[in-house]
């Protein structure tokens, strides 16, 4: 009975983990992902420790290496358009009077199966103000749709969709900001002016 508990713990803590992408800044290495190979060293000479990168424009993307949940993923913005034709303006208790979108992608590039969903994903102003997701999907809101709601990722699988947010017209974010419960750093986009 005591061994089905401990390993039960185990198990519980290791989901909990992945279901947030997880990752420790100790075991965690992120860097912006390049399309084309770097030539091999010709000499003995050891290779330089790539810096840790968190911030990307829109279009690149970050790898994440977590050698300690033994997954490795990568993570685009690929898009931020504002303003977006949506359903009806958002009501001012969303928070904004216009909409905007944001179009990401995540895949796993091996290792543990992950969930993902909108939450971890914000919009950031220069003033410091945070602009949330709101949790709506379906009806008229721009297609196809990032999840609200957690989705496994497994080994060699993407997932990708525009994520709606409310925003005031007038004012335009400076970063699109991706932070998962058990990442320390998160992973910021630059969103250019118009």
């Amino acid at each position: 009975m005591r061994t089905r508990t401990t390993a039960a713990l185990i198990t519980v803590g290791l989901l909990a983990t992945l279901t947030a992408c997880g990752s420790s800044s100790d075991d965690a290495k992120v860097t912006k992902s390049t399309a084309t190979p770097e030539p091999a060293p010709t000499s003995a000479t050891p290779e330089p420790t790539p810096t840790q990168q968190t911030t990307f424009a829109i279009g690149e993307t970050a790898d994440v290496n977590d050698t300690a949940n033994d997954v490795s993923f990568s993570a685009t913005v690929i898009a931020y358009t504002q303003p977006v034709k949506g359903p009806q303006p958002p009501t001012p208790d969303l928070g904004g009077d216009a909409w905007a979108t944001a179009e990401i992608k995540v895949c796993n590039l091996k290792g543990q199966t992950f969930a993902v969903s909108q939450f971890p994903w914000s919009l950031a102003y220069k003033d410091g103000t945070r602009m949330e997701v709101t949790g709506l999907n379906g009806g008229d809101l721009p297609k196809p749709e990032f999840p609200t709601d957690d989705v496994s990722v497994k080994a060699g699988d993407c997932v990708r969709g525009r994520i709606p947010y409310p925003v005031t017209a007038s004012k335009r974010p400076e970063r699109i900001v991706y932070a998962p419960q058990a990442m320390d750093e998160p992973l910021e986009w630059t969103v250019p002016a118009e």
